[in-house]
């Protein structure tokens, strides 16, 4: 089977819900061979997350995720706010998380955070060179602290419940990646 027949195409979408964070929609696509059905897509923001790096340590944030109910360690990120340039949105969410500035900034890698559910991207800077400020800027609902902890520390526990986020599994392949 070629890949023109693993393509499906969009004849309906509909709105199911909108939120501040993501909407939902249902689609209903049809086949190349026919096939028809209603599927559930995400449509989200760009997601961003930032790797610092402070020689032999990670720069990391702990905080409460709310659908988990349980509190995580991970790297700086959020969302692209419109336009932004995924560099800005990851050098502003660098500084208003951990009040540290990047003296280099570069993109280790992009993906599709849930190809089968979302249709945003998930991009993927590393930080280097790192200028603190002392001063965060946090939203009024984030409630979160940062610290230093040994790369070798982080690499070794992810997947533990303190390093669950998936997205930082996908930094994490990245950051190793560049690093071989």
């Amino acid at each position: 089977m070629n890949d023109e027949a693993l393509i499906w195409n969009v004849t309906h979408t509909e709105a199911l819900l909108h939120t501040p964070v993501f909407d939902v929609l249902a689609q209903k696509e049809v086949s190349a061979s026919g096939h028809s059905g209603t599927y559930v897509a995400m449509q989200a923001p760009d997601w961003v997350m930032v790797i610092p790096v402070l020689g032999e340590d990670f720069l990391l944030v702990r905080q409460w995720r709310h659908a988990a109910r349980c509190l995580t360690t991970e790297f700086p990120g959020g969302v692209r706010d419109g336009d932004e340039d995924p560099a800005e949105t990851a050098a502003r969410e660098l500084l208003e998380e951990t009040g540290f500035r990047a003296g280099t900034l570069r993109l280790l890698g992009r993906c599709n955070p849930n190809p089968a559910l979302f249709s945003n991207t998930f991009h993927c800077y590393l930080a280097q060179e790192l200028i603190p400020t002392g001063v965060q800027h946090l939203d009024a609902d984030e409630l979160l602290r940062y610290e230093r902890r040994p790369i070798r520390e982080v690499v070794a526990a992810f997947g533990s419940p303190e390093f669950s986020h998936g997205l930082m599994g996908t930094a994490l392949a990245f950051y190793l990646r560049e690093k071989q």
